[in-house]
């Protein structure tokens, strides 16, 4: 990217399914910024997320529910010469444009991500939030709520998101980590505390501390995903 900075468009794609609670605020941080593309991929939603989007003005496209396939169709409607993929319920920092842009014209880097707030008053969520951010830091590992960021050039390259039922962002990382460097931003984005608190913060921290063993280990996605699905909403 040789050119002037501020015009290289940047695609921002957001997979949603039933996300009418959190669009809305998602959309807005968005906004406001030079050269930005929003493209919604909904899953399939039963509720007003659709809706919303569209009064909002962004580009609304629809494809088979699973994260890692409606990013990867996004990102093949997408018109900017850098990606970046935004869960629904994750806000944007003010300027993160400008950081993006910048990020990716350090030599040797081939994408990036944003430290991350949760958004809740919890201590706990303190220490969470302290053990993503080194985790990122020191091993280059963001995952999927910390909006991560490439060229579409690159993605391309390394074939896009796998279409895995679960852990296509920890693989993602993976194969950008044989290629370059991964920075991050300090600037967080802050995310929606939902799934911290839906199961409680010590057993959603363990919960995905398996996962990753298990994935590591061997054992399937869909495997994972069958037993991850029944723990993050089985009644306690």
């Amino acid at each position: 990217m040789s050119q002037n900075i501020d015009t290289v468009r940047i695609s921002i794609i957001i997979p949603t399914l039933n996300e009418a609670e959190n669009i809305k605020e998602a959309i807005a941080t968005t906004q406001a910024n030079i050269n930005i593309e929003v493209i919604i991929v909904d899953g399939g939603s039963k509720d007003d997320t659709i809706e919303i989007a569209q009064s909002l003005g962004v580009k609304v496209i629809s494809s088979p529910p699973g994260r890692a396939v409606q990013m990867n169709t996004g990102a093949v409607a997408a018109t900017g010469e850098i990606l970046l993929f935004l869960h629904a319920d994750t806000c944007l920092p003010i300027g993160f444009d400008d950081m993006v842009r910048t990020a990716l014209q350090q030599p040797g880097t081939v994408a990036g991500a944003f430290k991350l707030r949760i958004d809740a008053s919890l201590l706990s969520l303190r220490w969470v939030e302290w053990g993503i951010n080194v985790r990122s830091h020191f091993y280059q590992m963001p995952y999927g709520d910390q909006a991560i960021f490439l060229t579409k050039a690159v993605f391309q390259q390394i074939g896009g998101f796998p279409e895995l039922p679960i852990m296509e962002d920890f693989e993602l990382m993976r194969r950008l980590k044989r290629i370059g460097r991964i920075v991050i931003i300090p600037t967080p984005v802050v995310t929606s505390a939902r799934r911290w608190l839906q199961k409680g913060v010590f057993k959603t921290t363990l919960l995905n501390q398996i996962v990753i063993i298990a994935y590591l280990l061997g054992v399937s996605p869909e495997r994972i995903r069958r037993w991850y699905r029944r723990e993050k909403f089985k009644k306690i």
